[in-house]
Formats: structure tokens, sequence, C-alpha cells
């Protein structure tokens, strides 16, 4: 947004090595695609150089290595070159085999009925244990937009035509999926707590078995009669109704979510508006996990108490996701609402990392001061919000051709 693009393309370039070094936990070797969840800047005062050390998970809180960090890379990627015009580094051999190490990661086949990725806790922007393991919302989400990004970038030549093909027949699935099972609104709601269970063959409506008195209580007053979002996880007799605001939000700009349900995500945060943005933006996750659930989902993890932290704790850094989706649906004067919050707090409180409460009142028991990316989340919303056009590198248009199959797939499906 500055125009200082080479450090974008110094810093996608340096990850792009690091990937490239070995990766090793005790004594098992991680997948050869798989990007750091971070990495340290070391100086040697004698030699007087700089080295680098990436965490691939091995220093992670519990060992977990990060799924979303080779689907920020292809998707930051792909913003240099949106946003440059400069095609020449995505071209690159070296990139064009990272973006393909990254997706034989993820389109591996296995045992996998379903096209969305089944992922350990802790291995996103949550990670510590918090019940997202499974099919989290939030890596399916960057998972099709890193594929949408992907396909745009990648070139015939060196099995490249192949990823494509496989990326297309992905797509398809996956945006069905998740659009048909993850997806709640009041009508759905209604729909899932008449379930019958025990149904078998092709014919069945509740076809993950989902026991219709495990439908917790808060949901049926927290659906709005406008409104819905996509739920925090769907496997085998299990749904997830927490609200995650990253995975909602990649979903409206990756196009994952059709224009009505992105329109309806937008109505269910203005109709909940003290629940999901409070007093300082914006919730992480909503609810909290509270009394004995908190202590079997989480272990009594010290750090991730109610309304703390990953469990309900409010996170200033996004703001930019969601001033991006506001933008994008047409309702800036929701992300201006939220970045007036911001502005009558952040800075005063010295930039903390995330709020505590229900509100988010409370500056959060653990929060470091001045971080980076709540003093980036906040530039860049401000930022779009002066220049929608920036907008452009983070979001994706629907696909017309995989819109079209989409429609008359559901059109033959009946519920």
């Amino acid at each position: 947004m500055n125009g200082e693009s080479e450090v974008v393309k110094n810093f996608l370039l340096k990850a792009l090595r690091l990937q490239a070094w070995e990766k090793r936990i005790d004594c098992f070797t991680l997948g050869e695609g798989a990007m750091p969840a971070s990495f340290k800047v070391l100086h040697d005062p004698v030699r007087k150089s700089d080295t680098m050390a990436a965490d691939f998970g091995e220093s992670a809180i519990g060992r977990v290595a990060p799924v979303d960090s080779g689907f920020w890379w292809i998707i930051m990627l792909r913003a240099y070159t949106k946003s440059t015009g400069d095609h020449s580094l995505a071209d690159m051999p070296d990139c064009q085999r990272g973006m393909r190490l990254i997706l034989s990661l993820c389109l591996a086949e296995g045992f996998d009925t379903f096209p969305t990725l089944l992922c350990a806790d802790g291995c996103s922007m949550i990670d510590r244990r918090m019940a997202i393991y499974g099919y989290p919302i939030e890596i399916q989400a960057l998972f099709f937009m890193a594929l949408k990004c992907a396909k745009l970038m990648l070139k015939p030549e060196a099995g490249g035509k192949a990823f494509i093909e496989r990326i297309d027949k992905r797509l398809y699935a996956l945006s069905y999926h998740i659009r048909s099972y993850f997806w709640l609104d009041f009508q759905q709601l209604n729909n899932i707590y008449r379930y019958k269970t025990e149904e078998y063959s092709h014919t069945a409506v509740n076809k993950f078995n989902v026991i219709p008195d495990s439908i917790p209580d808060w949901v049926f007053d927290f659906m709005p009669m406008r409104g819905g979002y996509f739920i925090g996880n769907v496997s085998p007799a299990r749904m997830d109704f927490r609200w995650f605001l990253l995975g909602n939000c990649v979903a409206v700009l990756s196009s994952l979510a059709t224009p009505e349900q992105s329109s309806a995500i937008m109505d269910l945060i203005e109709a909940r508006w003290m629940d999901l943005v409070g007093e300082m933006p914006l919730k992480i996750v909503y609810p909290a996990l509270e009394g004995h659930e908190w202590n079997i989902v989480t272990g009594c993890d010290p750090k991730n108490t109610r309304w703390s932290y990953h469990n309900g704790g409010s996170w200033p850094v996004l703001i930019w996701l969601l001033t991006a989706a506001c933008i994008k649906t047409g309702r800036p004067q929701i992300a201006r609402k939220a970045l007036e919050l911001v502005e009558s707090r952040l800075s005063k409180d010295g930039w903390p990392e995330y709020y505590d409460g229900k509100l988010g009142r409370y500056v959060g028991k653990q929060a470091r001061k001045f971080q980076t990316w709540s003093i980036s989340g906040y530039l860049v919303a401000k930022m779009m919000m002066e220049d929608p056009s920036h907008l452009g590198m983070i979001s994706l248009e629907e696909d017309k051709k995989m819109m079209k199959r989409y429609l008359s797939r559901s059109a033959s499906w009946t519920f």
C-alpha cells in the first residue's frame, strides 16, 4: 500500500528459502512443502553476521506444525503480483516449485470422504488447544483462497497443468461442501433442530448424524431472524456452532461465501454487535468456553480462560479483515464504526495484542504492548477505508463457471 514492494518481495523469498530447510521434530521429518510459523533473526556479535532460525512447529505450544502459513504465503504472493503488476516473481522457478510443494501437501489423496482439510488443534492463529481439531472454518477458507490464488499464478510447465486441474476439481467440491454443510441461518438452525437421527443411504437428510440435543442453548438466542454465518467445524456427529471471525471474513473475501451469504454475515455482525465487536474489536471466537467445558476442552489452559486470549478475547489486528469484508459487501459503515472504537483506545493503551472481557474492555492480562500486527492491522484498515481500490490485492471474485456448476447441483439436490 505504501509502494514498498521490495520489502514484501524480500519477505516472500526469505520464507521460500526457509521452506527448503529440513524440518525435523524428534525423529520425524515434516512434509517438504511446510512453511514456518515464524522465524528469528539471530545476531552473532563476534562474526558480526545475522542468521535466521525458523520454527516449523518444534518450538510451538503443543508442537503443532502450522497449516495456515503456506496458504498465507500463496495469498501474499498473489497480493504482491496484483499490486505491482510484476509477474516475474511468481513466475520464478523457485516460487512455482514452492507453490507446488504446498499444494502437494494439501491435495494429497488419503482416506478422506470430505474435500475439507483434516487438521490438528493449534494449527493456525489459534495455536493452543481450543477444540478446533477436525475441519476448522479458518483453515478451510484460507485453503479455498490459496487454491484460487495458486490457480491464477501457476504455469502449465513442470507439472503445473496437472495441479491446475486438481485445483479446479477441489475448488468445486470444497465450495459446495462448505456452502451446504457449514452454513447456518435461522431456517437451517430450525432444520437441524428437527433432524431425525440414525439415517442411512444417500437419501439421509442428517448426513453427519448430528444429534439435535447437542445444539448449545446459546445459539438459539444468538441467531437473528436475518443473518447467518459459517460455523466453526463440521464432522461426523459434531457441529461446532461457535463464530470464528477470521474464517467468515476470509470466506467473504475469497468468494467462498455466495453474495447472499456474505450479506447475511454482515447482517449478523450488525445484529450481534455487542457480542462480536463490543467495546474493542474484534472477538476472535464467540462465545467463550466456560466451567466444565473449559476444563475438558482446553485442559484448564490458564492463558485461555473465559473471554481472554483465544477463548473469546478481542483482537484489534482482525480489524483489517472486517474492513476488507465490509468494503467488498458494500457495508463500509460497519467498518467505520468499528474503526472509531479502535481509535478511541488502541494507541492510548500502547497497541496491545489483545483485550479481555465479554465486551473487550480490559487490556489482556498477558497481552504484549506495541504489538506489530495490532498496529499494522489498524493501518491497513485505515488505508483501505481511505482508498478502497486497495481491496483488489486481497479480494477474489466468484468463478462464474464454478457458480454455474454449483447452482445446477443445488437445484437437483433435495433436503
